[in-house]
Formats: C-alpha cells, sequence, structure tokens
C-alpha cells in the first residue's frame, strides 16, 4: 500500500501548486448555490415543506450538494482515455502497481485537496451569506462522512468503467460528455430524487447515482432517518460492490486486446 500512498500525496501536491484556481471555484460554485437558493425560495413561497423538505433543508441540501461535488469529482475516466489515445497506457501496465488502483488513489488525492482547500472553506462561506443548518448530532456528522466516503467509490468506479471502454471504443469523449450530465441529473445534484414522479424515483432504485450526491445530501440534512439512513449507506455498499465486477471484467478483456494508438 505504500506506493499508493505515495500517490495520494503525489497529486495532492501536485494540486496544490494551482490551489489558487480554486478561490474563483469557491465564487462561481457560491453563485450557483445562490441561484438555486433564490429559485427555490419562490418556489416554496410560504409553504412549510415539500417532500418532506423545509426550506432551509432545502438550502442546506443545494449547498452540500455542491460542496460535495466538490470531493467526489474527478477527471480519470478521461486522463484514462488520453493515456490510451496517446499509448501511455503500455508503458503504465509493466510499472509494479495496478493501473486502476493507481488512478483511483490520484482521484483520491484530488478529493482531498478539493475537500481541504474548496470544499471546507466554501461551505464555511457560503453559510454566513445563506441561511444553511448545521446538525448538532455526532452521528449525522459521522454517516455523513461514511456516506460521501462511499459517493467518492461509486463515482470514481463509473469513471473508471467510463475510461476503461476507451480500449474497445478509442474515442470515447461523447460517452464521458453524456455520462456527466447523468451523474449531474440523476444523482440528485440539480433536483432531490424525491422531487421526481414514482415511476422515475422506481426506475432510479436500480441505478447507481443516487449513491453519489442525494444519499449524502440527504443524511447531512437529516432528510433520512433511522432505519432510512442504514438503508441508504446499504444502497452505497451495495453498488460500490457490484460495479467491481464490470470494472474488473472489462479489465481483463481490455488489456488482452491493447492496441496502442500513438506513442
Amino acid at each position: 500500500m505504500g506506493k499508493y500512498i505515495e500517490m495520494i500525496r503525489i497529486r495532492f501536491l501536485m494540486m496544490l501548486a494551482y490551489r489558487t484556481n480554486y478561490y474563483s471555484g469557491i465564487l462561481i460554485y457560491s453563485i450557483n448555490i445562490g441561484a438555486y437558493y433564490f429559485l427555490w425560495s419562490a418556489i416554496y413561497g410560504d409553504k412549510g415543506e415539500i417532500e418532506g423538505l423545509s426550506v432551509i433543508q432545502m438550502t442546506t441540501y443545494i449547498a452540500v450538494a455542491w460542496m460535495a461535488r466538490a470531493f467526489y469529482f474527478n477527471n480519470i475516466d478521461r486522463e484514462i482515455a488520453q493515456e490510451i489515445k496517446e499509448g501511455k497506457v503500455a508503458v503504465e501496465f509493466i510499472r509494479p502497481y495496478h493501473y486502476l488502483m493507481m488512478k483511483t488513489m490520484q482521484g483520491l488525492g484530488e478529493g482531498i485537496f478539493r475537500l481541504s482547500f474548496f470544499s471546507i472553506p466554501g461551505m464555511f462561506i457560503v453559510s454566513l451569506i445563506f441561511p444553511i443548518e448545521f446538525s448538532a448530532a455526532a452521528s449525522t456528522w459521522l454517516f455523513f462522512m461514511v456516506a460521501i466516503i462511499l459517493s467518492f467509490i461509486v463515482n470514481t468506479q463509473i469513471n473508471l468503467l467510463t475510461g476503461v471502454l476507451t480500449f474497445f471504443f478509442f474515442n470515447n469523449d461523447g460517452l464521458i460528455r453524456a455520462k456527466r450530465v447523468v451523474i449531474d441529473l440523476f444523482s440528485g445534484l440539480l433536483l432531490p430524487i424525491s422531487f421526481y414522479p414514482g415511476w422515475a424515483q422506481s426506475v432510479m432504485d436500480f441505478l447507481p447515482f443516487q449513491a453519489i450526491s442525494y444519499i449524502p445530501s440527504m443524511i447531512f440534512t437529516e432528510g433520512f432517518k433511522g432505519s432510512a439512513v442504514y438503508e441508504a449507506l446499504l444502497f452505497q455498499v451495495i453498488w460500490a460492490a457490484i460495479l467491481i465486477i464490470p470494472i474488473q471484467a472489462l479489465w481483463i478483456i481490455a488489456k488482452k486486446q491493447l492496441i496502442v494508438q500513438g506513442g
């Protein structure tokens, strides 16, 4: 594990060299949160709550969803695709580590950096501007931390799966862009899953996307309580386990039919 921990450290230091770029990102995310806040305030009007969420809970949900995105988001799918196109992946195969695990650790290093220099300070700044409610229950924070780690795992696995498909499609840019749109739409980032029609919610119960943003945000806002929290975490764990299967299967096939396009 030593070499993988070193990869986390190296990626963190690489991101640290360009940390000033993320200060503007905090501003952009704050503007996004502000736009959603005024939109939902108008939608709520004088209503106490909608779908079990008060306007303050919805504001908190939006802020947490966007700031948590900075942690679980990464570009390893695009990095894998680029290395395959340039032929660099052939060199990676002969190095003494598992290629996909190495990419995962790089994504984790990037996520830790974003959490430290983007999410936490960004959440603090946003809380000074908009009415955000922080839970005083230690269990809520604990469950949220577990959920956000699992959301990183699920999102990274989907990115790995998308990146590995480049071995078969050779040009994967369209699929990568489509994947990002699908995740933003179906993960609960733009709209809580509970606000979707019943039939859509039923379909999403068979998809992994709500494990990325919706579940951590609902746990943080205490939209999930009691057994619902454990069921949500179990949903994340199950999908984290299920996604290993297609990733490993495609990886085995991809290594056998590798075609280097560049180099």
